[in-house]
């Protein structure tokens, strides 16, 4: 039996390729080993979102072929459609697959295997053909990420990614609600919907948006919770929220791209919101729902962003007082429009306004989540856990915070009705248990 060995880079949406290629091969016969180990096949998925992200690729690729100089290395995805000749002169990797060839993966091998290379990286910009993949278990056993859009519009003056995933193509609601169903019945309680531009589902299609998905994934029996990946701020409308507020497997939880809380930044960005309008959305989903949990994404020194800019952001973020703030360094981008900006920020100042931010995002986490003390919250159990010399059951709330119970049974894949006590550690909070429920 041959082995195979696959490696996962990036978002969650490359995760679920990831699994999507391993379980191919697992029906093809292959035995799944993990990636330190020797195998005959390593399949790296790779990520371009960043400088580090790129080297990263790069070094698994080259791990691999160490490894096992006899294997077949297979670098697949974004990293692949963007620096297609690199890779084909690097001489750890053997075959590339592109984005929306991955489910081709299975007939590409065999092509190679019979000394025909197959050209598996196409113009991804101009296809307009979603790429069908099904997943029916995940490395998490409780919570299944499903994607269910790919590809990218709006070119952010700082993104690669419409370049690596080509433009916005949505998968169909049948196809979406059937993978669903089969997750539910294999004992799945929780489904996120990702997607690269989670926003623009539908937008390709006649009569869909992401609202009717939702209403459609929400009617699936067993599926007891519902989160969404990243959205755009301008989708979050009165109609929308209040839609989202109706649906009671929903979880409260939002991710809102931020990037910016200066307007001559986002402008620059070419983000189409203002830090008013971003501030709004936060308003009003607050207004809709019991004390949501509220996260983003910021990215510091963006090309001219003077101390006033980032003071502005600084400011901003204060005010709104979000549960998580993902802070990012800006990465200059070959290809892209702020790749040639004037003005590029030293490393050193990136990193200055980066721990000024995580700070500010430890404060604004934990305050939040004193907040909730003692809330009775529902907790979806996924993992044992040892602190202090004690054994937890770890799990989280339907805002996605990171609970602890002290329990005799296992709740794994158990939803708890619990007590929220105190802080336990960084981002952890003890509850109480007070029932709970098997819902398998």
């Amino acid at each position: 039996m041959k082995k195979a060995a696959l490696h996962n880079l990036g978002c969650k949406v490359n995760a679920y390729e990831t699994e999507a290629m391993q379980q191919m091969l697992e029906q093809a016969g292959y035995e799944i080993v993990p990636f330190d180990e020797k195998a005959d096949l390593y399949i790296v998925n790779t990520c371009t979102v960043t400088n580090i992200a790129d080297r990263k690729s790069r070094q698994m690729l080259h791990r691999a072929k160490k490894q096992n100089p006899e294997a077949l290395v297979v670098a697949a995805g974004c990293y692949v459609q963007a620096a297609e000749e690199e890779l084909k002169a690097d001489g750890a990797v053997d075959l590339l697959i592109g984005n929306n060839r991955k489910k081709d993966l299975l007939s590409i091998l065999e092509a190679y295997e019979a000394g025909v290379e197959e050209d598996a990286v196409i113009d991804i910009g101009r296809t307009k053909e979603y790429e069908s993949l099904f997943v029916t278990q995940t490395a998490e056993h409780t919570r299944a990420y499903v994607k269910v859009q790919d590809g990218c519009n709006q070119f952010c003056s700082y993104c690669i990614i419409p370049y690596a995933r080509g433009r916005v193509r949505s998968r169909r609601r049948e196809e979406v609600c059937e993978e669903i169903r089969k997750l539910a019945q294999a004992g799945y309680q929780e489904v996120v919907l990702t997607g690269i531009h989670l926003s623009s589902y539908g937008l390709d299609m006649e009569g869909e948006n992401l609202l009717s998905l939702i209403a459609s994934v929400h009617e699936i029996e067993g599926i007891r919770r519902i989160r969404l990946g990243s959205l755009e701020p301008r989708i979050i409308t009165e109609e929308f929220a209040k839609a989202l507020a109706g649906m009671e497997k929903i979880c409260p939880h939002f991710h809102l791209s931020l990037q910016s809380g200066c307007d001559a930044t986002l402008k620059r960005m070419n983000r189409r919101y203002t830090a008013k309008e971003y501030k709004e959305a936060c308003e009003l989903l607050r207004r809709v729902f019991d004390r949501p949990a509220l996260t983003t994404d910021v990215i510091v020194g963006f090309p001219g962003e003077t101390e006033e800019e980032f003071n502005q952001t600084l400011s901003f973020l204060r005010e709104i007082r979000l549960f998580e703030t993902h802070v990012f360094k800006y990465s200059r981008r070959r290809g892209t429009r702020a790749a040639v900006m004037e003005d590029q920020i030293p490393e050193r100042i990136k990193t200055e306004r980066s721990q000024i931010l995580l700070e500010l995002d430890r404060e604004n986490s934990a305050a939040y989540i004193l907040e909730q003390q003692g809330r009775t919250v529902e907790i979806l159990v996924e993992e044992k856990m040892a602190l202090d010399g004690v054994e937890y059951q770890v799990g989280h709330t339907k805002e996605y915070i990171r609970a602890a119970l002290i329990s005799d049974q296992d709740l794994t894949n158990q939803i708890v009705s619990a007590r929220i006590v105190r802080l336990l550690g960084d981002r952890l909070c003890l509850a109480e248990s007070r029932s709970y429920s098997d819902q398998n």
